[in-house]
C-alpha cells in the first residue's frame, strides 16, 4: 500500500498562486501513476491533472490547462501541483491520487489509494 498526504492548500485571492504536495510512503513511489483530483459540495469528484511514473505523460483538464501544472519528484516520493491564475470556480478540496500501474488514467475509479485532501479557496 502507499499513503498519501497533501498540503499547501489555502486562502489566495483570485489570480494568485499556489502549489500543492502530495508527499507518498509505503512503497516504490515511481511504481505509482499520480492523479490530482478535486471536488466541491454536492458534485462529483473532478479530474485535474494526471502524470506517469515517469513524470511523462502529462494531461490536463481543459478547465486547468495552461493554469496548472503536475510534477513529480521521485526521489522525494512527492507529486505537485502547481497552480497559477486561480480563480473562485478552482476552489475546492483537492486530492492527490495514486495508481499502481503504467498507465495513466482520468478517472477517480481507475486510482485505488487517496489522500485526505487539502482545502483550496479562491476569494474573487
Amino acid at each position: 500500500q502507499v499513503q498519501l498526504v497533501e498540503s499547501g492548500g489555502g486562502l489566495v485571492q483570485a489570480g494568485g498562486s499556489l502549489r500543492l504536495s502530495c508527499a507518498a510512503s509505503g512503497r516504490t513511489f515511481s511504481d505509482y501513476a499520480m492523479g490530482w483530483f478535486r471536488r466541491t459540495p454536492g458534485k462529483e469528484r473532478e479530474f485535474v491533472a494526471r502524470i506517469s511514473w515517469s513524470g511523462g505523460g502529462t494531461y490536463y483538464a481543459d478547465s486547468v490547462k495552461g493554469r496548472f501544472t503536475i510534477s513529480r519528484d521521485n526521489a522525494k516520493n512527492t507529486v505537485y501541483l502547481q497552480m497559477h491564475s486561480l480563480k473562485s470556480e478552482d476552489t475546492a478540496v483537492y486530492y492527490c491520487a495514486a495508481r499502481r500501474s503504467i498507465v495513466v488514467a482520468t478517472t477517480a475509479r481507475d486510482y485505488g489509494y487517496w489522500g485526505q485532501g487539502t482545502q483550496v479557496t479562491v476569494s474573487s
